[in-house]
């Protein structure tokens, strides 16, 4: 989830023939709803406790692309596999593809690396950047997480404190702090992870 204002633009403003421009949906979840954003190039955005109007105006900031209606397949799947997802399905979103365009480099290879954790599987951000190459860089992988802007489908509550605590969730812009966490903990507890989380030795 990441804040009003980050991240590079997209192409020309101005939705487009044959499914193009900005599609949002929203699904319903146990906290409240789920927004949902998708361009021509893929899923760009998924967020919880999101103001509708404020989640849609930093889509479209982040994407170049308006607000456009009607049917789109793309759409119509990135909703159904958040419903998956929500009644526990292990892997809804691999065939989705994900609109990153506007992320830089090092953001993308930090979401690579928390795409693979598995449902149910938890690292830490110090784990996080030995995985992908990166030892050291804990807290540069921490501001990449806290910037993910397509909750769920990059699972970004998987991430969670070196000592096996809850660590961050989001970026704050959408609901408190405290709210927040309070999902990341219904998240985790649904795929069956209990905290504090222990570490395999060697680790």
């Amino acid at each position: 989830m990441t804040r009003p204002g980050a991240g590079a633009t997209g192409p020309p403003s101005g939705s487009r023939p044959g499914g193009g421009g900005l599609h949002i949906a929203t699904v319903a979840a146990p906290w409240g709803p789920i927004h949902i954003a998708t361009t021509p190039r893929g899923v760009v955005a998924i967020a919880v406790l999101a103001p509708i109007r404020a989640f849609t105006d930093d889509a479209a900031r982040r994407t170049g692309f308006e607000r456009a209606n009607g049917p789109v397949r793309l759409l119509d799947r990135a909703v159904e596999a958040v419903e998956r997802f929500l009644d526990g399905a292990p892997q809804p979103f691999d065939s989705l593809p994900l609109d990153l365009s506007d992320r830089p480099p090092w953001d993308r290879a930090v979401f690579d690396g928390v795409r693979q954790l598995a449902r149910g599987e938890v690292t830490s951000y110090g784990r996080l950047a030995r995985r992908i190459g990166r030892p050291g860089a804990a807290r540069a992988v921490g501001g990449a997480v806290g910037r993910n802007p397509i909750g769920l489908a990059i699972p970004c509550h998987r991430v969670i404190a070196g000592d096996g605590s809850i660590g961050g969730y989001g970026g704050d812009w959408f609901g408190s702090r405290e709210r927040l966490l309070e999902i990341k903990r219904e998240l985790l507890a649904r795929e069956g992870v209990e905290l504090p989380a222990h570490w395999p030795a060697g680790e």
